[in-house]
């Protein structure tokens, strides 16, 4: 069985969704999400890609979102549209829409007299909000959030649990932060003195625009001096790190265990690949889309697809191709030396 959450008829949904409904009732009921392979009656289905034509060929679901070209070979009723994967995000928040805040702050939470907690506003059990923080309407703190000193956390934002602003960190609206991110700690900034490192204060914070989403665990540092700055409609998955003075253009989205070193600046609308490391002060110019674990090394300065580092292969054909790229070296040498008239062991010629 798929998540449980509100009912919505097929009618209430082809017209939220703007699809044309084939082959079924308006009044019929949907209750919950499932897959095609799994859905019963009841349950919502969608189907993207020619890939799981078998799968809809013999599903059971209550109603299938597809688009057009899919709809001959669907057995049971259909919400037809251009864009089924949007569709059917849209129809899985009818189905599970996002929580409201219940206004009230819990006995457990430490709030301090010099914040502002608007009435709307739910703070959680043992929650910790600081002198100078306002806490917009509508925004859910749940258990354990800790604002630190003069954040602002805005309209319709929603802090899932355990997650850490540090000082004067500012939320827009309609964030959604996953627990145990933590937002606004020290960036990593050392000066070297001697043999030891010597800690440079942050002094920055972090400004995070609207209808951001922030994954688990993920980290984003202050600024130096100045703020760094997630833009608008950014989308952060888990375990990111998001060093200071990064800025991340809007509606940008970086999948797991990426790591951005400090001052680099990441433009609108990219993707970034899972385990992608970006080194510093460098400039990654909008639309660019960077493959699973590349490294980047130099700025891109133009729109496209950019990778690095090798796919895996059984380890004996690994080990081959290793051998051999130790060999370049020599492998160049004896080239040049040939075109320079030399021998194949790039000696000159007399």
């Amino acid at each position: 069985m798929g998540m449980t959450g509100t009912v919505i008829t097929l009618g209430e949904l082809a017209e939220s969704l703007g699809a044309e409904l084939q082959g079924g009732e308006p009044g019929t009921r949907m209750h919950s999400l499932a897959p095609l392979e799994r859905a019963g009656s009841g349950q919502l289905a969608f189907m993207t890609h020619r890939r799981y034509q078998d799968a809809l060929i013999r599903t059971r679901a209550g109603a299938v979102i597809l688009s057009p070209e899919h709809l001959p070979h669907c057995p049971v009723p259909a919400l037809v549209c251009q864009q089924p994967h949007v569709a059917y995000a849209r129809a899985a928040r009818c189905l599970h829409p996002d929580p409201v805040a219940l206004p009230g702050i819990a006995r457990s939470a430490c709030v301090s007299d010099r914040a502002q907690v608007h009435p709307t506003a739910e703070v959680g059990p043992q929650c910790v909000v600081e002198a100078d923080c306002h806490v917009g309407p509508g925004v859910i703190l749940g258990p354990g959030c800790i604002l630190q000193q003069g954040c602002q956390v805005g309209e319709g934002s929603r802090l899932v649990a355990r997650v850490t602003l540090g000082p004067r960190v500012r939320l827009g609206r309609r964030n959604l932060v996953q627990p145990g991110a933590v937002i606004g700690a020290d960036g990593f900034g050392f000066a070297r003195q001697g043999e030891a490192w010597l800690r440079v204060p942050q002094v920055g914070s972090v400004l995070v625009g609207d209808d951001v989403e922030v994954g688990a665990n993920t980290t984003i540092d202050r600024g130096a001096l100045d703020d760094t700055i997630i833009e608008d409609g950014v989308k952060l998955d888990n375990l990111i790190q998001v060093a200071h003075n990064v800025v991340i253009g809007a509606h940008t989205a970086v999948a797991g265990c990426v790591g951005i070193a400090g001052s680099a600046r990441i433009g609108r609308r990219c993707g970034i690949g899972g385990g992608a490391g970006i080194l510093g002060h460098l400039e990654i110019a909008d639309d660019v889309t960077v493959t699973a674990m590349t490294l980047v090394t130099h700025s891109i300065r133009a729109p496209g697809v950019y990778s690095s580092g090798m796919p895996q292969a059984p380890a004996r054909e690994w080990n081959r191709s290793l051998a051999h790229l130790r060999r370049l070296g020599e492998l160049f040498r004896r080239v040049r030396g040939l075109e320079q008239g030399g021998d194949p062991n790039g000696r000159q010629r007399r």
